[in-house]
C-alpha cells in the first residue's frame, strides 16, 4: 500500500457508484471495520429502505455479488480499505483517511445519503 495521495480523480471515480458511496459513508462515520454482512444490511437500508428480514433472496445476493466482484476490489485496489475474505471484513487503510476532505463535500451532496445509516 502507498503512502502517495490519492489523485482527486480516483476519489470521484470511487464515489460514481452509489453503492460505493454508501460503503464510503458507512466506513466514514463509523471509524472502524465492518463485514460485508454490515455494509449490505446498510445497502438495503439507504437504496430499498427494506431490512434484511424483508430483503428477497434475489435483491440480497445482487447486493453481495456487487459488494464481493465490484465494489469491495476497487476500493481495495485504491488502497482505501483492506479486505479478509476469510473474516469477510473491510478494514479502512490509512490511504482512507486521505480522502475525509473529498468524501465530506460528495458525500454530503449526495440526496440519498442525508441520514446515517443503520447497521
Amino acid at each position: 500500500m502507498s503512502e502517495n495521495p490519492i489523485a482527486f480523480d480516483t476519489v470521484l471515480d470511487l464515489c460514481r457508484d452509489q453503492h460505493r458511496r454508501i460503503v464510503l459513508a458507512t466506513l466514514t462515520e463509523e471509524q472502524r471495520s465492518l463485514t460485508v454482512n454490515d455494509l449490505q444490511r446498510t445497502i438495503l437500508n439507504y437504496n430499498h429502505h427494506t431490512p434484511v428480514t424483508e430483503a428477497s433472496e434475489e435483491m440480497l445476493l445482487e447486493i453481495q455479488l456487487s459488494l464481493h466482484h465490484t465494489h469491495i476490489p476497487k476500493l481495495e485496489s485504491a488502497g482505501v480499505i483492506e479486505y479478509d475474505s476469510e473474516r469477510q471484513l473491510v478494514k479502512p487503510t490509512k490511504q482512507f483517511d486521505q480522502l475525509h476532505p473529498h468524501l465530506s463535500a460528495i458525500l454530503g451532496a449526495d440526496p440519498e445519503l442525508d441520514g446515517p445509516g443503520e447497521l
